[in-house]
């Protein structure tokens, strides 16, 4: 099973969490090409270049750190990509209500992911449940 080590995927919403605080204080998108690009990148092609960073500072071999699911972290990734770059297209068209709402989501969502509930975990098992009763039935 492939997984990720649980610092990589912290310092990924910590990477959206600051990009957030900083865009609705400056009520600018700009610094929200950080983490859209980052992890746009590492669903197209396979590279984090945040992670990439991150992890030439971790002190212990990758597996040697509690892991989290690959797969989830994707979906999980996508939904940060879609809400990240409505914000940003938002910005560019001059809707600020839409920009804040999306900004928000992201960051609250990130937020809270690293108090340690995750939100698109619950949302994923909660279409994988329905799929299999619909399958089922």
């Amino acid at each position: 099973m492939r997984s990720i080590p649980k610092p990589l995927v912290m310092a990924n919403q910590y990477t959206i969490i600051i990009s957030v605080v900083i865009a609705l204080m400056t009520q600018s998108a700009w610094v929200l090409l950080i983490p859209l690009i980052a992890n746009l990148s590492s669903l197209l092609i396979g590279f984090h270049p945040i992670l990439a960073i991150v992890k030439r500072f971790l002190t212990k071999p990758t597996n040697q750190y509690i892991q989290e699911d690959y797969a989830q972290l994707r979906f999980n990734q996508w939904l940060a990509v879609g809400f990240l770059l409505t914000a940003s297209v938002s910005f560019l068209l001059d809707w600020s209500i839409l920009f804040n709402v999306a900004t928000i989501m992201v960051g609250i969502a990130a937020l809270i992911a690293t108090l340690g509930f995750c939100i698109g975990c619950f949302i994923r098992f909660q279409y994988q449940q329905w799929s299999y009763r619909r399958k089922n039935s």
